[in-house]
């Protein structure tokens, strides 16, 4: 069975950091792109990045970047999503998921999540 799980949230202040985990068990995780998505309270599910099974990353929030960065250890089969300087907006459920080879921004594309991590920021 192809599971997914995240890691790593918590409460932070602003302008603090968080890592979250993505690991995968029951698959590899070679040949599948990682994305990672957010949903705030009463909000949509929005993407945040991906990265793809070569490793290269996409960026879907304008508001992240340089703030939020991807890497993948395939080794230990496991994503990870370093977040610095948060923000209170940031504040949300994190999920990571996985489709074959390429990121989409598009949840709908992405058969595979895990359970979600909770990021508070809030001082």
């Amino acid at each position: 069975q192809l599971q997914l799980v995240e890691s790593g949230g918590g409460l932070v202040q602003p302008g603090g950091s968080l890592r979250l985990s993505c690991a995968a068990s029951g698959f590899s995780l070679n040949p599948y792109a990682i994305g990672w998505f957010r949903q705030a309270p009463g909000k949509e599910r929005e993407g945040v990045l991906c990265i793809s099974h070569s490793g290269r990353s996409a960026n879907y929030i304008d508001s992240v970047k340089g703030q939020f960065t991807l890497s993948r250890d395939n080794a230990k089969n496991t994503v990870y999503l370093q977040m610095n300087s948060l923000k209170p907006e940031d504040t949300a459920v994190y999920y990571c998921a996985a489709r074959e080879f390429f990121c989409s921004g598009d949840a709908s594309l992405f058969r595979n999540w895990g359970q979600g991590t909770q990021v508070t920021v809030s001082s």
